[in-house]
């Protein structure tokens, strides 16, 4: 009787037992304070990538400094089509306005307005945004146009690049801002406008911050998301999935069930016990780090301290480095300062100073 017991239990646990997954061709689930990746599949496949390239078009608005600045549309908008905000030509908005269209009703018309705004025309402007790819990371990715429409040539990246994008967009308070926002209203020269996000984690999922959706005949749905919970920042990307809502969901649920934050370092003063050279001075680090980690990693954090013996230093100098490991990996590498001591000098040091 022990025995069928003990069977039967097994089994349920079993049945509990929750793996990540996806019904989408490329998923990718991340970290976006350091990139580390959690869960996934076919990440670095290139495929057309839809409308979430206007996570893209958005941060090179936004990184323009220009977003205060009124935008007359001018005929290019008559070119547009696919879905949109509707703006007419020689209606006024800020730049800020047509971010706000653009992220939370994909405005295909936004992407074009901004392309003429910000780059001049839109040849110039998909220049900025395949330089700004280079500069961030994203070595998989080809931007032809600013909305995403593969009927001009189309917009090719992996869900790992769109990631790397994500993450560094939702460093962006701005960013951040506009793509959290359910609701945006306006009122023009011309019209008045109610829009709300397509995004609709926003409004079912408690813990997402943000995101931008996608699809087209060729690249099918794509998604991306963001997620916070206790101190957890997360994205997920699907490329090629019609269960990406729920697929979105599940993951961060099982990530924010098996990761926690935890703080590895504090900036300022660092007591390193065998260290003597220095020892009449205070060594010191600029930057806090913080970690997501499972119970099982969080005891195989390993910190080496690297540090030169300089002969002559000043206040402030560099004499080293300090490197993170879990287990063998590396997750982090700062640079170790020295700050001297101030000591008192007595009359006599300073009479002699005056001889010397």
């Amino acid at each position: 009787m022990k025995k069928i017991v003990i069977l039967i239990l097994m089994l349920l646990i079993s049945i509990n037992i929750k793996a990540y997954s996806s019904s989408a061709t490329s998923t990718i689930l991340m970290d976006t304070d350091n990139n580390r990746i959690i869960y996934a599949s076919n990440i670095h496949e290139i495929r057309s990538v839809a409308s979430i390239s206007k996570i893209m078009t958005a941060i090179i608005a936004i990184e323009s400094n220009k977003l205060d600045n009124e935008v007359t549309i001018g005929e290019e908008i008559n070119t547009a089509y696919g879905s949109g905000i509707y703006i007419s030509q020689g209606e006024v908005l800020k730049l800020k306005d047509l971010v706000y269209g653009l992220m939370l009703r994909s405005g295909n018309d936004a992407a074009l307005a901004i392309a003429h705004y910000v780059g001049g025309n839109v040849n110039d402007f998909v220049k900025l945004m395949n330089k700004k790819a280079k500069e961030i990371g994203m070595k998989n990715t080809t931007f032809n146009n600013p909305s995403g429409l593969d009927q001009e040539k189309g917009n090719f990246s992996t869900a790992y690049d769109m990631a790397i994008l994500t993450s560094y967009a939702m460093k962006n308070k701005i960013y951040r801002e506009v793509t959290k926002t359910k609701n945006y209203k306006l009122k023009t020269n011309l019209n008045y406008y109610d829009w709300t996000n397509k995004n609709r984690l926003l409004n079912s999922y408690k813990y997402a911050t943000g995101g931008k959706t996608g699809f087209t005949e060729k690249a099918r749905r794509t998604l991306v998301t963001t997620a916070t919970k206790d101190g957890v920042n997360l994205v997920v990307v699907t490329l090629n999935d019609g269960n990406d809502f729920n697929d979105h969901e599940s993951l961060f649920e099982e990530a924010f069930q098996e990761y926690k934050n935890y703080s590895i370092l504090k900036k300022g003063n660092i007591n390193i016990s065998d260290e003597k050279y220095y020892k009449k001075n205070e060594l010191y680090i600029k930057n806090n780090f913080n970690y997501i980690l499972t119970d099982d990693e969080k005891d195989n954090i390993i910190i080496k301290f690297e540090l030169e013996k300089k002969y002559n230093y000043k206040d402030n100098d560099k004499v080293g480095k300090l490197i993170v490991k879990l287990s063998d990996e590396k997750i982090y590498e700062d640079d170790v300062y020295i700050k001297l001591k101030k000591t008192k000098i007595s009359i006599w040091e300073i009479i002699l100073g005056w001889f010397k």
